[in-house]
C-alpha cells in the first residue's frame, strides 16, 4: 500500500449541548444552549484557535412529536437551536479564520433561496462558507411545507442532483470581475460577463441570475451528506466533501474506495473531494478515567429516549411494542434515510445486540465511529483509517459542550502534532484552502482557456 503523507482535516460539528443524545443533562452542559449565540461563539472560537478546518451546523425544519406517545418520549430530548445559516452568518463577524458550514435540505428549500444565502455567507465570511447538501426525510419535516408525507427516496435524490446544479450555475450569475463599478462611464457592471441560466428541468424553473457577485471562493465548498447509492452518485458528481459513517476500517476502507473510484466518470480527480467521517471521541488522561466520563453519559438515558432513538435511526418504525433486551425485528426497506437503517441492522446483527444495546451503543454518536480512551488510543485509530485510505480527516462529534471539545483541543490534538498529522497554524483563509481544494474557475474562463489550448482544424 502506497505510504501516506500529509496532514488530515479537522471540523468541529456543533450541536448544541454535545452530541450525547443525554448530554442536556448532564451538569456542565449550560441550559439554554440552543439559542445561546456567546456559548457557540466561545465553540467557534476555540476552534479556530486550535486551526480546525471548520465548524458544521446540521439542521432540521421541523420537531418529532405527532402523538401524545410519541410526544411523551420526545419531551424528554433536547429541542430547540437556532437556524444555521442565520448563526453562521453571526459567528463570522467573531472569527477570521475557520469554515462555517450548514445543512440546508434539497426537499424544502428552492435553488435561489440557498444559492443566495451561502453567496452571501461566503461574502461575509471574506471566503469561508459551505454548504451541505442533505434530502429530507422525515414527515414531521414534510407537515411543515405543505406535505403530508416526504418524497420517495428516488425523487428526493433526482430533485436533490437537479437542485445543485441550478444553484452552481446561479453561483456563476457572473464572473469574478463582471462589477467594474465604473462611476466614471456610468456603468456598474460588464454585460459580457453577465450568465443567466434560463433553467427549465423536471423539477426547477430558475431564470436568474442571482443577485450576489461570485463568492471569494468562486462558490461556497458543496458538501453531501448522503451514503446511499444513489447520494454516493450525487457526492461523486457534486460534491468537495462528504460527510460520511462508518463502524470498521473494512467499511471505511471500502467506501472511500468506492466514492474516489466514481469521480473519474466525471471528469474528477481524487483530490477534488474529501472523505470527512463522523468521530465522537471520549477522551481521558487514563482509560478508566474516558470509560467513566462515557458511563456518566449513558447513565442518563432515559430508557424511551433510547428506544424513540433507535426507532427513528431504523427508519421511523414503532419499536415500543418490542421487548427491549429482545433483538431488532426484520424490518422493511425505509423510505427514510436507507443508508443510515442500513448501518443500524447491520451492526445490531454484527454485534448481537438487543434494541436496549443498540441504542446504548448509538446514543452518542447515533451511527457514527465512537472512540473512548486516551489521547494515545484515540490517535492510533484515526492515524489506521487515514493511513489506510479510509478517511481525509474526520467530523468531531464531542459527547458534551463544551466539555468534551476542549478535551480533544488540550489532549488529542498536541498527540496529532506531536506525530505531524494536523497543523500548527493555517496557511490560508479561506475554507477552500484549508481544506487543499483549487478555486473552481469560472465556467466562460474555463471555455476561453479549452478554445486556446484546441488545435487549429486545417
Amino acid at each position: 500500500m502506497t505510504q501516506r503523507s500529509g496532514t488530515l482535516s479537522l471540523g468541529a460539528f456543533l450541536y448544541p449541548t454535545g452530541h450525547h443524545i443525554a448530554a442536556w443533562r448532564h451538569p456542565d452542559s449550560p441550559a439554554g444552549a440552543g439559542v445561546n449565540f456567546k456559548h457557540y461563539a466561545a465553540l467557534a472560537q476555540a476552534a479556530e484557535a486550535a486551526k480546525f478546518d471548520l465548524v458544521f451546523l446540521a439542521d432540521g425544519v421541523g420537531t418529532r412529536g405527532d402523538d401524545v406517545d410519541f410526544l411523551s418520549r420526545t419531551a424528554h430530548s433536547y429541542q430547540a437551536q437556532f437556524e444555521p445559516i442565520t448563526l453562521l452568518s453571526a459567528l463570522s463577524s467573531v472569527t477570521e479564520r475557520i469554515g462555517l458550514v450548514a445543512t440546508a435540505s434539497t426537499s424544502f428549500n428552492e435553488p435561489y433561496h440557498v444559492a443566495r444565502k451561502f453567496a452571501s455567507l461566503d461574502h461575509l465570511s471574506g471566503g469561508r462558507a459551505g454548504w451541505n447538501l442533505v434530502t429530507s426525510s422525515s414527515a414531521h419535516e414534510a407537515r411543515n411545507f405543505n406535505r403530508e408525507e416526504h418524497l420517495a427516496h428516488a425523487d428526493r435524490y433526482g430533485r436533490a442532483s437537479e437542485f445543485a446544479d441550478v444553484v452552481a450555475a446561479l453561483w456563476n450569475s457572473w464572473e469574478d470581475d463582471a462589477f467594474s463599478v465604473d462611476k466614471a462611464a456610468g456603468r456598474f457592471y460588464n454585460p459580457a460577463k453577465r450568465h443567466v441560466p434560463h433553467h427549465k428541468g423536471e423539477h426547477f424553473s430558475v431564470q436568474g441570475p442571482l443577485n450576489v457577485p461570485r463568492s471569494p471562493q468562486g462558490h461556497p465548498v458543496l458538501v453531501q451528506a448522503g451514503s446511499s447509492e444513489a447520494g454516493k452518485e450525487l457526492a461523486a458528481r457534486t460534491a468537495e466533501a462528504v460527510f460520511t459513517a462508518q463502524q470498521t476500517l473494512a467499511d471505511a476502507v471500502d467506501f472511500y474506495a468506492d466514492l474516489k473510484g466514481r469521480l473519474a466518470k466525471y471528469g474528477r480527480e481524487d483530490n477534488e473531494l474529501k472523505v470527512l467521517p463522523g468521530v465522537f471521541p471520549v477522551v481521558g488522561h487514563s482509560e478508566s478515567e474516558a470509560r467513566e466520563k462515557f458511563e456518566q453519559l449513558q447513565a442518563l438515558i432515559d430508557p424511551v429516549v433510547g428506544l424513540a432513538l433507535v426507532s427513528g435511526l431504523t427508519g421511523g418504525f414503532d419499536l415500543s411494542a418490542y421487548p427491549l433486551d429482545g433483538p431488532i425485528p426484520p424490518l422493511p426497506e425505509t423510505n427514510a434515510s436507507k443508508s443510515r437503517q442500513q448501518l443500524m441492522i447491520d451492526l445490531a446483527r454484527r454485534e448481537n445486540l438487543s434494541i436496549r444495546q443498540l441504542y446504548q451503543r448509538v446514543a452518542g454518536a447515533r451511527g457514527h465511529w465512537q472512540l473512548v480512551g486516551t489521547p494515545e488510543q484515540i490517535v492510533d485509530q484515526l492515524e489506521e483509517r487515514w493511513r489506510h485510505f479510509g478517511a481525509d480527516g474526520y467530523n468531531i462529534m464531542a459527547p458534551v459542550l463544551p466539555g468534551g471539545l476542549s478535551d480533544f483541543i488540550s489532549l488529542v490534538l498536541p498527540e496529532l502534532r506531536r506525530r505531524g498529522l494536523f497543523r500548527t497554524e493555517y496557511s490560508g483563509s479561506t475554507l477552500r484552502e484549508h481544506l487543499g481544494l483549487k478555486r473552481p474557475a469560472h465556467p466562460a474562463q474555463r471555455a476561453a482557456i479549452t478554445s486556446v489550448a484546441a488545435p487549429a482544424i486545417a
